[in-house]
């Protein structure tokens, strides 16, 4: 069985390097872990915790971050398709 990359110890930040900047990460937070602050969801991009440690997204954080992506990604499609 094969692991997936989100099992793997690859660093979030290197994951979303190809669209970190094209994104507005503090909307991201706000709708998709609106239970923690954006500062939070900041410190788990650049893969610290909040004491300046190691503390990149867990599992189940980098599911949410996925699905969050993958819902995002589905919104843009639909806005792309009405301007048809």
């Amino acid at each position: 069985m094969s692991t997936s990359v989100l099992e793997k110890e690859v660093p979030t930040s290197t994951l979303i390097r190809d669209i970190s900047v094209e994104v507005t990460w503090s909307k991201i937070a706000q709708r998709y872990f609106p239970d923690k602050s954006i500062p939070w969801f900041y410190n788990k991009l650049r893969g610290v915790d909040g004491n300046g440690g190691a503390g990149d997204f867990d599992y189940s954080e980098r599911l949410q971050l996925r699905d969050a992506l993958y819902d995002f990604a589905e919104r843009i499609r639909t806005v792309a398709k009405n301007l048809e």
